[in-house]
Protein backbone atom coordinates (compact mmCIF):
# COMPACT_ATOMS: atom_id res chain seq x y z
CA UNK A 1 0.00 0.00 0.00
CA UNK A 2 1.29 3.45 -0.91
CA UNK A 3 2.42 5.40 2.14
CA UNK A 4 3.61 8.55 0.39
CA UNK A 5 1.89 11.87 1.04
CA UNK A 6 -0.18 13.33 -1.77
CA UNK A 7 1.83 15.88 -3.76
CA UNK A 8 0.99 19.59 -4.06
CA UNK A 9 -0.14 19.74 -0.45
CA UNK A 10 0.93 23.10 0.93
CA UNK A 11 3.60 23.02 3.64
CA UNK A 12 1.60 24.71 6.39
CA UNK A 13 -1.09 22.03 6.19
CA UNK A 14 1.15 18.98 6.23
CA UNK A 15 4.01 20.45 8.28
CA UNK A 16 4.84 20.44 11.98
CA UNK A 17 5.47 23.90 13.43
CA UNK A 18 7.75 24.48 16.43
CA UNK A 19 7.15 27.49 18.67
CA UNK A 20 10.33 29.08 20.01
CA UNK A 21 10.42 31.63 22.81
CA UNK A 22 13.72 33.20 21.73
CA UNK A 23 14.76 34.53 25.15
CA UNK A 24 14.82 30.96 26.46
CA UNK A 25 15.95 28.73 23.61
CA UNK A 26 19.77 29.08 23.40
CA UNK A 27 22.21 31.77 24.49
CA UNK A 28 25.12 32.10 22.05
CA UNK A 29 27.00 35.02 23.62
CA UNK A 30 26.72 34.13 27.32
CA UNK A 31 24.74 37.15 28.46
CA UNK A 32 22.03 34.95 29.99
CA UNK A 33 19.44 35.63 27.26
CA UNK A 34 18.57 33.41 24.33
CA UNK A 35 19.26 34.94 20.93
CA UNK A 36 18.96 34.46 17.17
CA UNK A 37 22.46 32.94 16.64
CA UNK A 38 21.54 30.47 19.38
CA UNK A 39 18.50 29.39 17.38
CA UNK A 40 20.58 29.12 14.20
CA UNK A 41 23.02 26.87 16.04
CA UNK A 42 20.20 24.47 16.91
CA UNK A 43 18.64 24.15 13.46
CA UNK A 44 20.18 20.71 12.95
CA UNK A 45 18.48 19.59 16.17
CA UNK A 46 15.15 20.83 14.82
CA UNK A 47 15.80 19.21 11.45
CA UNK A 48 16.57 15.88 13.12
CA UNK A 49 13.34 16.17 15.11
CA UNK A 50 11.49 16.58 11.82
CA UNK A 51 10.27 20.16 12.19
CA UNK A 52 8.97 21.91 9.05
CA UNK A 53 8.72 25.47 10.39
CA UNK A 54 9.60 27.56 13.41
CA UNK A 55 7.48 30.33 14.90
CA UNK A 56 9.47 32.92 16.82
CA UNK A 57 7.89 34.97 19.59
CA UNK A 58 8.73 38.68 19.03
CA UNK A 59 12.28 39.64 18.13
CA UNK A 60 11.60 43.29 17.25
CA UNK A 61 13.23 46.20 19.06
CA UNK A 62 11.47 46.65 22.39
CA UNK A 63 11.88 48.11 25.88
CA UNK A 64 10.97 44.56 27.05
CA UNK A 65 8.30 45.70 29.49
CA UNK A 66 6.24 42.76 28.17
CA UNK A 67 9.27 40.87 26.84
CA UNK A 68 8.95 41.85 23.20
CA UNK A 69 5.19 42.25 22.91
CA UNK A 70 5.73 46.00 23.34
CA UNK A 71 7.34 46.94 20.03
CA UNK A 72 9.22 50.20 19.51
CA UNK A 73 10.44 49.45 15.96
CA UNK A 74 8.83 46.86 13.67
CA UNK A 75 11.77 46.84 11.24
CA UNK A 76 14.64 46.38 13.69
CA UNK A 77 15.90 43.38 15.67
CA UNK A 78 16.33 44.05 19.36
CA UNK A 79 20.04 43.92 20.30
CA UNK A 80 19.25 41.37 23.01
CA UNK A 81 18.55 38.91 20.18
CA UNK A 82 21.30 40.00 17.81
CA UNK A 83 21.25 41.93 14.54
CA UNK A 84 19.37 41.99 11.27
CA UNK A 85 22.37 40.21 9.76
CA UNK A 86 21.86 37.44 12.33
CA UNK A 87 18.20 37.17 11.39
CA UNK A 88 18.94 36.98 7.67
CA UNK A 89 21.43 34.20 8.35
CA UNK A 90 18.77 32.36 10.37
CA UNK A 91 16.41 32.66 7.41
CA UNK A 92 19.03 31.38 4.97
CA UNK A 93 20.16 28.48 7.14
CA UNK A 94 16.56 27.50 7.93
CA UNK A 95 15.58 27.50 4.28
CA UNK A 96 18.62 25.41 3.38
CA UNK A 97 17.23 22.74 5.71
CA UNK A 98 13.68 23.04 4.41
CA UNK A 99 12.53 24.81 7.56
CA UNK A 100 10.19 27.80 7.16
CA UNK A 101 10.24 30.82 9.47
CA UNK A 102 7.16 32.47 10.97
CA UNK A 103 7.47 35.64 13.04
CA UNK A 104 5.16 37.22 15.60
CA UNK A 105 3.41 40.42 14.52
CA UNK A 106 1.77 42.58 17.19
CA UNK A 107 -1.00 44.60 15.57
CA UNK A 108 -3.18 45.65 18.51
CA UNK A 109 -0.68 47.94 20.21
CA UNK A 110 2.87 49.29 20.24
CA UNK A 111 5.26 50.28 22.98
CA UNK A 112 4.70 53.70 24.49
CA UNK A 113 8.26 54.36 23.30
CA UNK A 114 7.40 53.76 19.65
CA UNK A 115 7.98 57.00 17.67
CA UNK A 116 4.33 56.90 16.57
CA UNK A 117 3.11 57.13 20.16
CA UNK A 118 5.76 59.65 21.18
CA UNK A 119 4.37 61.88 18.44
CA UNK A 120 0.78 61.02 19.23
CA UNK A 121 0.99 62.07 22.87
CA UNK A 122 3.06 65.21 22.19
CA UNK A 123 -0.01 67.36 21.41
CA UNK A 124 -3.67 66.78 20.56
CA UNK A 125 -3.00 68.49 17.22
CA UNK A 126 -0.23 66.19 16.02
CA UNK A 127 -1.05 64.34 12.74
CA UNK A 128 -0.44 61.02 14.51
CA UNK A 129 -2.79 61.82 17.39
CA UNK A 130 -5.50 59.69 15.78
CA UNK A 131 -3.14 56.77 15.25
CA UNK A 132 -3.99 55.76 18.82
CA UNK A 133 -7.25 55.79 20.77
CA UNK A 134 -7.67 58.95 22.83
CA UNK A 135 -10.81 60.02 24.71
CA UNK A 136 -11.98 62.80 26.98
CA UNK A 137 -13.13 62.05 30.51
CA UNK A 138 -16.88 61.49 30.86
CA UNK A 139 -18.29 63.65 33.65
CA UNK A 140 -14.99 63.55 35.46
CA UNK A 141 -14.68 59.77 35.08
CA UNK A 142 -12.88 57.44 32.73
CA UNK A 143 -14.33 57.22 29.20
CA UNK A 144 -16.11 53.89 29.79
CA UNK A 145 -15.87 50.63 31.74
CA UNK A 146 -13.40 48.82 29.47
CA UNK A 147 -10.91 46.71 31.40
CA UNK A 148 -7.32 45.79 30.70
CA UNK A 149 -6.60 42.11 30.14
CA UNK A 150 -3.86 42.58 32.75
CA UNK A 151 -6.21 44.01 35.39
CA UNK A 152 -7.78 47.37 36.16
CA UNK A 153 -9.09 50.01 33.78
CA UNK A 154 -7.95 49.99 30.16
CA UNK A 155 -7.74 53.80 30.25
CA UNK A 156 -4.61 55.71 31.28
CA UNK A 157 -4.74 59.44 31.93
CA UNK A 158 -2.03 61.44 30.18
CA UNK A 159 -1.34 64.67 32.04
CA UNK A 160 0.50 66.21 29.11
CA UNK A 161 -2.62 66.52 26.94
CA UNK A 162 -5.38 65.99 29.51
CA UNK A 163 -6.92 62.96 27.81
CA UNK A 164 -7.05 59.20 28.34
CA UNK A 165 -5.47 56.68 26.01
CA UNK A 166 -6.60 53.07 25.67
CA UNK A 167 -4.37 50.10 26.61
CA UNK A 168 -5.94 46.67 26.39
CA UNK A 169 -2.80 45.21 27.97
CA UNK A 170 -0.17 47.09 30.02
CA UNK A 171 -0.23 50.89 30.21
CA UNK A 172 3.11 50.81 28.37
CA UNK A 173 1.26 49.17 25.43
CA UNK A 174 -1.12 51.80 23.98
CA UNK A 175 -3.71 50.49 21.52
CA UNK A 176 -3.51 51.53 17.89
CA UNK A 177 -6.53 52.99 16.14
CA UNK A 178 -7.19 50.60 13.26
CA UNK A 179 -10.10 52.75 12.11
CA UNK A 180 -7.43 55.15 10.87
CA UNK A 181 -6.49 54.12 7.34
CA UNK A 182 -2.94 55.38 7.81
CA UNK A 183 -2.34 52.78 10.53
CA UNK A 184 -3.43 50.00 8.19
CA UNK A 185 -1.24 51.31 5.37
CA UNK A 186 1.77 51.52 7.68
CA UNK A 187 1.31 47.94 8.86
CA UNK A 188 0.83 46.59 5.37
CA UNK A 189 4.20 48.13 4.54
CA UNK A 190 5.69 46.38 7.58
CA UNK A 191 4.25 43.04 6.45
CA UNK A 192 5.63 43.58 2.96
CA UNK A 193 9.07 44.45 4.35
CA UNK A 194 9.36 41.06 6.06
CA UNK A 195 7.74 39.14 3.21
CA UNK A 196 10.25 40.61 0.77
CA UNK A 197 13.04 39.51 3.09
CA UNK A 198 11.79 35.93 2.85
CA UNK A 199 9.76 35.40 6.02
CA UNK A 200 7.27 32.58 5.44
CA UNK A 201 4.39 33.80 7.55
CA UNK A 202 3.07 35.58 10.60
CA UNK A 203 1.53 34.67 13.91
CA UNK A 204 -0.88 37.51 14.63
CA UNK A 205 -1.00 38.43 18.31
CA UNK A 206 -4.47 39.00 19.86
CA UNK A 207 -5.65 39.79 16.35
CA UNK A 208 -9.37 39.74 17.11
CA UNK A 209 -8.91 42.78 19.39
CA UNK A 210 -7.44 45.23 16.89
CA UNK A 211 -10.66 47.15 16.20
CA UNK A 212 -12.86 48.61 18.97
CA UNK A 213 -16.47 49.75 19.03
CA UNK A 214 -16.84 53.09 17.24
CA UNK A 215 -19.36 54.33 19.84
CA UNK A 216 -17.23 53.26 22.83
CA UNK A 217 -20.18 51.56 24.49
CA UNK A 218 -19.68 49.92 27.89
CA UNK A 219 -18.88 46.21 27.88
CA UNK A 220 -21.27 43.85 29.65
CA UNK A 221 -20.05 42.36 32.90
CA UNK A 222 -18.12 39.11 32.60
CA UNK A 223 -20.88 36.91 34.05
CA UNK A 224 -23.56 38.62 31.96
CA UNK A 225 -21.42 38.14 28.86
CA UNK A 226 -20.82 34.46 29.56
CA UNK A 227 -24.36 33.46 30.47
CA UNK A 228 -26.42 35.79 28.27
CA UNK A 229 -24.19 35.65 25.19
CA UNK A 230 -23.58 39.39 25.25
CA UNK A 231 -20.91 40.63 22.88
CA UNK A 232 -17.94 42.65 24.07
CA UNK A 233 -17.26 45.91 22.31
CA UNK A 234 -13.48 45.56 22.47
CA UNK A 235 -13.08 42.56 20.19
CA UNK A 236 -14.41 40.77 17.10
CA UNK A 237 -15.62 43.91 15.35
CA UNK A 238 -16.71 43.51 11.70
CA UNK A 239 -13.88 45.77 10.58
CA UNK A 240 -11.30 43.36 12.05
CA UNK A 241 -12.44 40.69 9.62
CA UNK A 242 -12.24 43.16 6.73
CA UNK A 243 -8.67 44.14 7.63
CA UNK A 244 -7.59 40.50 7.82
CA UNK A 245 -9.06 39.81 4.40
CA UNK A 246 -6.92 42.63 3.06
CA UNK A 247 -3.87 41.12 4.74
CA UNK A 248 -4.75 37.79 3.13
CA UNK A 249 -4.82 39.50 -0.27
CA UNK A 250 -1.28 40.72 0.35
CA UNK A 251 -0.06 37.31 1.49
CA UNK A 252 -1.61 35.67 -1.56
CA UNK A 253 0.62 37.76 -3.83
CA UNK A 254 3.56 35.77 -2.42
CA UNK A 255 4.20 32.04 -2.75
CA UNK A 256 2.85 29.86 0.08
CA UNK A 257 2.97 32.41 2.90
CA UNK A 258 0.79 31.76 5.94
CA UNK A 259 -1.03 33.59 8.71
CA UNK A 260 -2.19 32.13 12.02
CA UNK A 261 -4.21 34.23 14.42
CA UNK A 262 -4.31 34.25 18.19
CA UNK A 263 -8.02 34.68 18.92
CA UNK A 264 -8.19 36.09 22.43
CA UNK A 265 -11.39 35.15 24.24
CA UNK A 266 -12.81 34.82 27.72
CA UNK A 267 -13.09 32.11 28.75
CA UNK A 268 -10.06 30.88 26.77
CA UNK A 269 -10.84 28.34 24.09
CA UNK A 270 -13.87 29.75 22.28
CA UNK A 271 -14.07 27.47 19.26
CA UNK A 272 -16.95 29.37 17.66
CA UNK A 273 -15.02 32.62 17.72
CA UNK A 274 -11.76 31.07 16.47
CA UNK A 275 -13.64 29.34 13.65
CA UNK A 276 -15.28 32.59 12.58
CA UNK A 277 -11.89 33.90 11.44
CA UNK A 278 -11.54 31.03 8.97
CA UNK A 279 -13.88 32.39 6.32
CA UNK A 280 -15.25 30.16 3.63
CA UNK A 281 -13.75 30.95 0.26
CA UNK A 282 -10.19 31.14 1.62
CA UNK A 283 -10.28 34.91 2.00
CA UNK A 284 -9.38 35.34 5.67
CA UNK A 285 -6.46 34.11 7.76
CA UNK A 286 -5.17 30.62 7.06
CA UNK A 287 -5.38 29.24 10.60
CA UNK A 288 -6.62 30.37 14.01
CA UNK A 289 -5.65 29.07 17.43
CA UNK A 290 -8.39 27.43 19.43
CA UNK A 291 -7.09 26.82 22.95
CA UNK A 292 -9.70 24.27 24.01
CA UNK A 293 -7.20 21.43 24.41
CA UNK A 294 -5.04 23.52 26.77
CA UNK A 295 -7.84 23.72 29.31
CA UNK A 296 -9.15 20.15 29.33
CA UNK A 297 -9.20 18.12 32.49
CA UNK A 298 -7.47 14.76 32.12
CA UNK A 299 -10.56 13.03 30.80
CA UNK A 300 -10.96 11.20 27.49
CA UNK A 301 -14.56 12.31 27.06
CA UNK A 302 -13.69 15.97 27.59
CA UNK A 303 -10.89 15.76 25.03
CA UNK A 304 -13.23 14.12 22.53
CA UNK A 305 -15.90 16.77 23.03
CA UNK A 306 -13.38 19.60 22.66
CA UNK A 307 -12.02 18.12 19.42
CA UNK A 308 -15.48 17.62 17.90
CA UNK A 309 -16.61 21.08 18.97
CA UNK A 310 -13.54 22.62 17.32
CA UNK A 311 -13.96 20.70 14.08
CA UNK A 312 -17.67 21.54 13.92
CA UNK A 313 -16.87 25.25 14.06
CA UNK A 314 -14.44 25.24 11.15
CA UNK A 315 -15.96 26.20 7.77
CA UNK A 316 -15.73 23.53 5.05
CA UNK A 317 -12.86 25.32 3.35
CA UNK A 318 -11.11 26.22 6.61
CA UNK A 319 -8.19 24.35 8.14
CA UNK A 320 -7.60 23.59 11.85
CA UNK A 321 -4.42 23.85 13.84
CA UNK A 322 -3.86 22.22 17.21
CA UNK A 323 -1.80 23.25 20.22
CA UNK A 324 -1.27 21.89 23.75
CA UNK A 325 1.06 24.49 25.31
CA UNK A 326 2.30 28.02 24.81
CA UNK A 327 4.23 30.89 26.38
CA UNK A 328 1.15 32.48 27.97
CA UNK A 329 -0.99 29.57 29.07
CA UNK A 330 1.51 27.06 30.43
CA UNK A 331 2.88 23.65 29.53
CA UNK A 332 0.65 20.68 28.74
CA UNK A 333 1.88 18.53 31.62
CA UNK A 334 1.02 21.20 34.22
CA UNK A 335 -1.75 19.27 35.99
CA UNK A 336 -0.61 15.69 35.65
CA UNK A 337 1.01 14.83 38.98
CA UNK A 338 4.25 12.89 39.41
CA UNK A 339 7.01 12.94 36.80
CA UNK A 340 6.54 9.23 35.99
CA UNK A 341 2.86 9.78 35.34
CA UNK A 342 3.64 12.96 33.43
CA UNK A 343 5.81 10.96 31.06
CA UNK A 344 3.00 8.49 30.33
CA UNK A 345 0.43 11.21 29.82
CA UNK A 346 2.83 13.28 27.74
CA UNK A 347 3.05 10.38 25.28
CA UNK A 348 -0.72 10.22 25.00
CA UNK A 349 -0.82 13.94 24.30
CA UNK A 350 2.01 13.64 21.78
CA UNK A 351 0.08 10.93 19.95
CA UNK A 352 -3.06 13.08 20.08
CA UNK A 353 -1.39 16.25 18.82
CA UNK A 354 0.44 14.59 15.93
CA UNK A 355 -2.42 12.39 14.68
CA UNK A 356 -5.34 14.84 14.85
CA UNK A 357 -6.57 16.53 11.70
CA UNK A 358 -4.88 19.92 11.47
CA UNK A 359 -1.47 21.51 11.74
CA UNK A 360 0.32 20.67 15.02
CA UNK A 361 2.24 23.34 16.93
CA UNK A 362 4.88 22.08 19.39
CA UNK A 363 6.03 24.46 22.12
CA UNK A 364 9.80 24.32 22.66
CA UNK A 365 10.75 21.62 25.17
CA UNK A 366 7.41 19.86 24.86
CA UNK A 367 9.20 17.09 22.98
CA UNK A 368 11.27 16.24 26.07
CA UNK A 369 8.43 16.74 28.57
CA UNK A 370 9.50 20.08 30.03
CA UNK A 371 7.27 21.10 32.91
CA UNK A 372 6.15 24.38 34.41
CA UNK A 373 8.83 25.53 36.84
CA UNK A 374 8.46 27.06 40.28
CA UNK A 375 9.80 30.61 40.23
CA UNK A 376 10.67 32.30 43.52
CA UNK A 377 9.02 35.66 44.00
CA UNK A 378 12.30 37.57 43.81
CA UNK A 379 13.14 35.86 40.48
CA UNK A 380 9.90 36.70 38.66
CA UNK A 381 10.39 38.78 35.49
CA UNK A 382 6.78 38.83 34.27
CA UNK A 383 4.89 41.97 35.29
CA UNK A 384 1.72 39.95 35.78
CA UNK A 385 3.46 37.66 38.25
CA UNK A 386 4.80 40.64 40.18
CA UNK A 387 1.41 42.33 40.22
CA UNK A 388 -0.78 39.40 41.22
CA UNK A 389 1.53 37.37 43.48
CA UNK A 390 0.69 35.03 45.21
CA UNK A 391 -2.76 34.51 43.61
CA UNK A 392 -1.16 34.30 40.16
CA UNK A 393 2.56 33.74 39.75
CA UNK A 394 2.75 34.88 36.15
CA UNK A 395 3.84 33.34 32.88
CA UNK A 396 7.52 32.79 33.67
CA UNK A 397 6.94 29.20 34.76
CA UNK A 398 6.34 28.17 31.14
CA UNK A 399 9.20 30.29 29.75
CA UNK A 400 12.22 28.84 31.54
CA UNK A 401 15.33 28.03 29.46
CA UNK A 402 15.47 25.00 27.22
CA UNK A 403 17.05 22.02 28.93
CA UNK A 404 19.77 20.87 26.54
CA UNK A 405 22.09 18.97 28.89
CA UNK A 406 22.50 17.97 32.52
CA UNK A 407 25.49 20.30 32.87
CA UNK A 408 25.61 23.78 34.40
CA UNK A 409 22.55 25.85 33.47
CA UNK A 410 21.28 22.96 31.34
CA UNK A 411 23.61 23.89 28.47
CA UNK A 412 21.55 27.03 27.83
CA UNK A 413 24.23 29.53 28.91
CA UNK A 414 27.50 29.64 30.86
CA UNK A 415 26.30 32.69 32.79
CA UNK A 416 23.31 33.30 35.03
CA UNK A 417 20.18 32.72 32.89
CA UNK A 418 17.51 35.41 32.70
CA UNK A 419 15.06 32.96 34.31
CA UNK A 420 16.03 30.08 36.59
CA UNK A 421 16.39 26.64 35.06
CA UNK A 422 13.79 24.09 36.09
CA UNK A 423 15.35 22.03 38.88
CA UNK A 424 14.69 18.74 37.03
CA UNK A 425 17.14 19.55 34.20
CA UNK A 426 19.78 17.07 35.46
CA UNK A 427 17.62 14.15 34.34
CA UNK A 428 15.19 15.78 31.92
CA UNK A 429 17.19 17.18 29.01
CA UNK A 430 17.77 16.71 25.29
CA UNK A 431 21.15 15.02 25.66
CA UNK A 432 19.84 12.33 28.00
CA UNK A 433 16.67 11.70 26.01
CA UNK A 434 18.51 11.52 22.71
CA UNK A 435 20.59 8.64 24.10
CA UNK A 436 17.49 6.78 25.34
CA UNK A 437 15.71 5.01 22.50
CA UNK A 438 12.56 4.77 24.63
CA UNK A 439 12.45 8.44 25.60
CA UNK A 440 9.65 10.91 24.99
CA UNK A 441 11.94 12.79 22.60
CA UNK A 442 12.40 9.72 20.41
CA UNK A 443 8.67 9.04 20.62
CA UNK A 444 8.09 12.51 19.14
CA UNK A 445 10.68 11.89 16.42
CA UNK A 446 9.00 8.65 15.38
CA UNK A 447 5.54 10.23 15.42
CA UNK A 448 6.65 13.13 13.26
CA UNK A 449 8.30 10.74 10.81
CA UNK A 450 5.09 8.71 10.56
CA UNK A 451 3.09 11.87 10.02
CA UNK A 452 5.32 12.68 7.04
CA UNK A 453 5.05 9.12 5.73
CA UNK A 454 1.27 8.66 5.81
CA UNK A 455 -1.04 10.91 3.81
CA UNK A 456 -3.93 9.88 6.06
CA UNK A 457 -2.32 11.73 8.97
CA UNK A 458 -1.88 14.86 6.89
CA UNK A 459 -5.03 15.03 4.80
CA UNK A 460 -7.30 12.22 5.90
CA UNK A 461 -10.72 12.71 7.41
CA UNK A 462 -11.10 12.27 11.17
CA UNK A 463 -13.70 9.82 12.52
CA UNK A 464 -14.35 9.11 16.19
CA UNK A 465 -14.55 5.37 17.00
CA UNK A 466 -14.69 5.46 20.81
CA UNK A 467 -15.81 8.82 22.14
CA UNK A 468 -14.19 8.83 25.54
CA UNK A 469 -16.33 6.10 27.07
CA UNK A 470 -14.68 4.33 29.99
CA UNK A 471 -11.60 6.55 29.67
CA UNK A 472 -10.71 5.56 26.09
CA UNK A 473 -10.50 7.77 23.03
CA UNK A 474 -10.14 6.09 19.63
CA UNK A 475 -10.40 7.51 16.14
CA UNK A 476 -9.53 6.79 12.52
CA UNK A 477 -7.68 8.89 9.93
CA UNK A 478 -8.61 7.84 6.44
CA UNK A 479 -7.76 8.80 2.87
CA UNK A 480 -8.28 6.79 -0.33
CA UNK A 481 -7.04 3.23 0.40
CA UNK A 482 -5.29 4.13 3.62
CA UNK A 483 -6.78 4.00 7.11
CA UNK A 484 -4.94 4.46 10.40
CA UNK A 485 -6.40 3.97 13.85
CA UNK A 486 -5.37 5.74 17.07
CA UNK A 487 -6.04 4.17 20.47
CA UNK A 488 -5.60 6.24 23.65
CA UNK A 489 -6.24 4.93 27.15
CA UNK A 490 -6.36 7.94 29.50
CA UNK A 491 -6.62 5.79 32.63
CA UNK A 492 -4.17 3.96 34.94
CA UNK A 493 -6.11 0.72 34.41
CA UNK A 494 -6.26 -1.79 31.52
CA UNK A 495 -9.35 -1.39 29.34
CA UNK A 496 -11.09 -3.91 27.10
CA UNK A 497 -12.42 -2.40 23.91
CA UNK A 498 -14.19 -3.56 20.78
CA UNK A 499 -14.32 -1.67 17.51
CA UNK A 500 -16.53 -3.62 15.13
CA UNK A 501 -16.28 -3.69 11.33
CA UNK A 502 -12.56 -2.98 11.34
CA UNK A 503 -10.01 -5.44 10.02
CA UNK A 504 -6.74 -6.66 11.49
CA UNK A 505 -4.21 -3.90 12.20
CA UNK A 506 -0.44 -3.63 12.34
CA UNK A 507 1.30 -1.50 14.99
CA UNK A 508 3.16 1.49 13.56
CA UNK A 509 4.04 2.99 16.95
CA UNK A 510 2.96 2.19 20.49
CA UNK A 511 3.89 2.93 24.06
CA UNK A 512 3.38 -0.75 24.94
CA UNK A 513 3.38 -2.93 21.80
CA UNK A 514 6.25 -3.86 19.49
CA UNK A 515 6.35 -2.40 15.99
CA UNK A 516 4.58 -4.57 13.38
CA UNK A 517 2.67 -6.52 16.04
CA UNK A 518 -0.82 -7.52 14.91
CA UNK A 519 -3.83 -6.17 16.81
CA UNK A 520 -7.45 -7.21 16.34
CA UNK A 521 -9.37 -4.14 17.49
CA UNK A 522 -12.67 -6.03 17.55
CA UNK A 523 -11.48 -7.52 20.84
CA UNK A 524 -8.38 -6.10 22.52
CA UNK A 525 -7.28 -5.07 26.01
CA UNK A 526 -5.42 -1.77 26.20
CA UNK A 527 -2.62 -1.33 28.70
CA UNK A 528 -2.76 1.44 31.31
CA UNK A 529 -1.93 4.78 29.64
CA UNK A 530 -1.48 3.09 26.28
CA UNK A 531 -1.12 5.16 23.13
CA UNK A 532 -1.00 3.18 19.89
CA UNK A 533 -1.04 4.08 16.20
CA UNK A 534 -2.21 1.23 13.97
CA UNK A 535 -2.48 0.65 10.24
CA UNK A 536 -5.41 -1.38 8.95
CA UNK A 537 -4.01 -4.10 6.74
CA UNK A 538 -7.01 -5.03 4.61
CA UNK A 539 -8.72 -1.69 4.19
CA UNK A 540 -10.12 -1.15 0.71
CA UNK A 541 -11.67 1.99 -0.70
Amino acid sequence: MDTQPVSNWTWWKHGVIYHIYPLSFKDSNDDGYGDIPGITGKLDYLSDLGIDAIWLSPIFKSPMVDWGYDVSDYRAIDPIFGSMKDFKRLLDESHKRGIRVIIDMIMNHTSDQHPWFVDSRSTIHHPKRDWYIWREAQKGKKPNNWKSVFGGSAWQFDERTGQYYLHTFLKEQPDLNWRNKQVKKAFMRHFKFWLDMGVDGFRLDAVNMIVKDKKFRNNPGLLVSLFQNKKWHTRNQPKSYKILRQLRELLDTYHERVSVGEIYTLPPGDSEMAGSYLDEGNNAIHMAFDFSLLFRQWNARKYHDAIVHWYNNIPPEGWPCNVLSNHDLGRSVKHFGSHKRNNRKARILAMLLLTLKGTPFIYYGEEIGMENAYIHRNEIRDKLGKKFWPIYQGRDKARTPMQWTGDTNAGFTSEKPWLPINRNFHTLNVEAENRDEGSLYNFYRKLIALRKQYAALQQGKWEALIKGENGVLAYAREIEKQRLIVLLNFTPSPKSISIESYNINKVLLSTHRPENAVVDVSDVKLFAYEASLLKELEFME
